[in-house]
């Protein structure tokens, strides 16, 4: 069964798995992610996760059988380093994947050293406490350009109906100097009603406008750097005919955050 293709906020470090304060900051995305398998048409063969945390000069995918995780934050207390999401890799999905990214005109060369970042265990160790489902990462290209990563997408959206979920992990507001001040909620805001009116458009114009992502009002108040941003990218390029909905949006530490479905 044909499974969508979703772009998703990953959180702030290992959020969902510490204390914080406020308490409740990240509960409803945490709920939100919980919840993400049952709204699916059918259990994901595999899972294919492009991070915002892992950048290539060619895209990289990982081949490991059993990938280690990368604890890639600081400063977070002791037990946050001890987190375990030992999720099968699945040589054969890294394996299709350079398939067709290659057939598309995409070099990418596998990993079999890399592990899964934070921007794939931690949102992914909330949806699938259980860890049973094989998963790969692919890397984003260093230049971070939304043309290009609209191409992986389309490339990619055949693994849709061979039962492939591939999710872009990010956050569609990531300016952390402004976290939490009345600047970053203004510009979120504005930034989040072009986010959801581009992914509803028609895939023309979408692609269009997400390749154009930094005229989009207070573009570079949210994203200094736009390597959150990227993941939805291939999420979209993947979507085909399909128009995205918003599937979830919060206020989080002063801040609007969304996530995005296709199909």
């Amino acid at each position: 069964m044909r499974q969508p293709t979703i772009y998703l906020p990953h959180g702030g470090g290992p959020c969902f798995f510490m204390e914080w304060d406020p308490p409740h900051t990240w509960d409803r995305m945490q709920t939100w992610l919980a919840a993400l398998p049952s709204t699916l048409p059918a259990v994901p063969k595999a899972l294919l996760v492009i991070s915002a945390h892992w950048e290539t000069p060619t895209p990289e995918v990982t081949t490991a059988n059993a990938p280690a995780l990368i604890y890639d934050y600081h400063g977070f207390p002791a037990h946050t380093y001890t987190l375990r999401w030992p999720a099968p890799g699945s040589p054969e999905l890294a394996s299709r994947t350079t398939e067709l990214l290659r057939a598309a005109g995409i070099r990418c060369v596998g990993n079999a050293q890399r592990g899964f970042d934070h921007g794939v265990f931690v949102p992914l160790k909330v949806a699938y406490p259980n860890a049973q489902i094989p998963t790969v990462q692919l890397s984003l290209q260093r230049g971070l350009d939304p043309a290009t990563h609209l191409a992986f997408g389309r490339a990619l959206q055949p693994l849709r109906d061979e039962g492939v979920l591939i999710l872009g992990s990010g956050m569609s507001f990531h300016d952390l100097r402004s976290f939490g001040s009345p600047r970053a909620l203004a510009a979120s805001q504005q930034f989040d009603v072009w986010l959801q009116s581009t992914c509803a458009a028609t895939p023309a114009e979408r692609d269009a406008a997400l390749t154009a992502w930094e005229r989009a009002p207070a573009a570079r108040q949210c994203h200094p750097r736009e390597e959150h941003l990227l993941p939805l990218m291939v999420a979209a390029g993947a979507a085909g005919l399909d128009r995205g909905r918003t599937v979830f949006t919060d206020t989080v530490m002063g801040a609007v955050v969304s996530a995005v479905q296709f199909g």
